[in-house]
């Protein structure tokens, strides 16, 4: 039974990742690029039929999945997936090996954006639009998408959503689970047309416009240009583009309250308090600190409050090279690596509301020190948590910081420096994209060996997921009955 469901799902989500292949394809014929056809073409056919029969063949068995399967299936789900996309970036030529066409696909998926190329202007269009269409297509999350399209699956939607993101805040925001995810996606591809008409009337064309919206709502950070938003050179673009990556790290369960009118409870929640006055504050210090090095507040407020909002939402665009600017600066922005967007967004890293959870647990601590026999409770929202949510968010965090040292060792393994080693493991698994030291905004992954490229895949997806779903396989726990 668990080997049918998991042909169910998988068939459907390679369906629907072959189904996006139609939007570069139609870029490919559009600007004649002829050796795209088949790349595209292929795949797509392949993942029909393949859904189709296993659809026709299974349609009388009952879909139903233990908590087990569904970390199962989320988890090669993604594999799979990241696996389905490498295919095209491969046979069009354009990567020097299949592991590399992989990593691209892998970052492009898990919205990390870390890249292998140098040259993405040379890309034939068509595949630059789809190494952007990855990132929105894994932003809201492919899971999250099939429980939306496909109410067969409602019975076990939300354990699929729960397996795919284990924050701390997490809940059906409509009554129905699928009504919640069809709401969600609505609202990000409501954001993903206001974005690409703004940028058309900045001055993009519409392939670059939609490109950047796709990269931008699912806070990934590829681009079509080499050095990215820099190249435009334009204070609209640069505008329009950080209000978008500022929205996308926001919780976007918060967008369906503001639009039921609950305005309080959109500008009171925690989490959104929190991400509103960390990223202001390192804009506020970066900017102070960038004056003397641009001459003036204007030049310095704009690379600042661009940069650092790229780095927070783990977008990973850039205007400027960070790594040329003062210390202190530099500093700022590398303490955002371990931030993160919100909860529910397409951000990665940490996420804000499990900094909030750790603050309030540590103000508790200080006041058990000073009253021994009182009794403090943690609340978010105006709600008291269990205590379940500090053992999670420590337990979260821990892992976190394992798995970024072990990264860290691949990284030396590879001889890599430790700066780069450290920011690169950072990077991976907060899904950011650009690091300090040989990987930093202007610097690529191109030229690491091929283990550290496959451990960073594996990285990169475990972040995506929120470390527990890729990780429980190697707990001795989950194998026990």
């Amino acid at each position: 039974m668990f080997f049918i469901n998991f042909l169910k799902i998988s068939s459907i989500l390679l369906a629907i990742v072959g189904a996006s292949f139609g939007i570069p394809l139609a870029i490919a014929i559009g600007n004649s690029e002829s050796q795209m056809f088949l790349p595209f073409i292929i795949p797509m056919l392949i993942s029909f039929v393949l859904c189709a029969v296993v659809t026709l063949s299974t349609r009388k068995i009952k879909f139903s999945m233990s908590i087990k399967q569904t970390f199962v299936i989320v988890a090669f789900s993604w594999v799979i997936m990241a696996i389905m996309g490498s295919f095209p970036l491969f046979f069009s030529g354009c990567f020097a090996s299949y592991a590399d066409a992989l990593f691209e696909s892998v970052s492009g998926f898990t919205t990390t954006g870390a890249t292998v190329l140098s040259e993405v202007e040379n890309l034939p269009r068509s595949v630059n639009m789809l190494r952007c269409l990855t990132h929105w297509i894994g932003g809201m999350g492919i899971v999250t998408l099939t429980v939306a399209l496909l109410p067969l699956l409602g019975v076990g939607g939300f354990q699929l959503i729960k397996a795919e993101t284990t924050g701390p805040e997490k809940g059906k925001v409509t009554a129905r689970i699928t009504t919640t995810a069809k709401v969600l996606w609505g609202i990000y591809l409501g954001f993903t047309i206001a974005e690409t008409i703004a940028l058309m009337i900045a001055g993009m064309d519409f392939t670059d416009a939609l490109s950047h919206a796709f990269a931008t709502l699912g806070t990934g950070g590829f681009s079509t240009k080499n050095a990215s938003i820099g190249t435009y050179n334009s204070v609209a673009v640069e505008i329009i583009i950080t209000v978008f990556m500022f929205l996308s790290g926001i919780n976007f369960s918060l967008f369906v309250y503001l639009g039921k009118g609950k305005v309080k409870d959109f500008f009171s929640n925690a989490e959104f308090k929190a991400y509103i006055g960390i990223l202001f504050s390192v804009i506020f210090i970066v900017t102070i600190s960038l004056i003397p090095y641009y001459g003036g507040l204007g030049k310095s407020l704009r690379y600042s409050s661009f940069q650092a909002v790229s780095l927070m939402t783990t977008t990973g665009f850039g205007t400027a090279d960070y790594l040329q600017w003062p210390m202190i600066t530099q500093f700022f922005l590398f303490m955002l690596f371990f931030v993160g967007g919100c909860s529910g967004s397409t951000s990665g890293g940490i996420k804000v509301v499990r900094w909030v959870v750790l603050a309030k647990q540590l103000n508790n601590e200080t006041k058990r020190m000073l009253h021994p026999h009182g009794i403090f409770t943690i609340r978010l929202n105006g709600k008291v948590s269990s205590k379940d949510i500090v053992l999670s968010v420590t337990s979260f965090m821990f892992l976190y910081f394992v798995l970024t040292a072990i990264t860290v060792m691949i990284g030396c393994l590879g001889k890599l420096d430790i700066l780069t080693s450290a920011t690169g493991a950072l990077s991976m698994i907060g899904n950011v994209g650009p690091a300090f030291g040989l990987l930093g905004p202007t610097s690529n992954y191109g030229a690491l060996p091929v283990f550290v490229k496959l451990w960073y895949c594996f990285a990169m997806l475990a972040g995506r997921l929120e470390l527990y779903t890729m990780i429980i396989f190697f707990l001795p726990n989950y194998w026990r009955k």
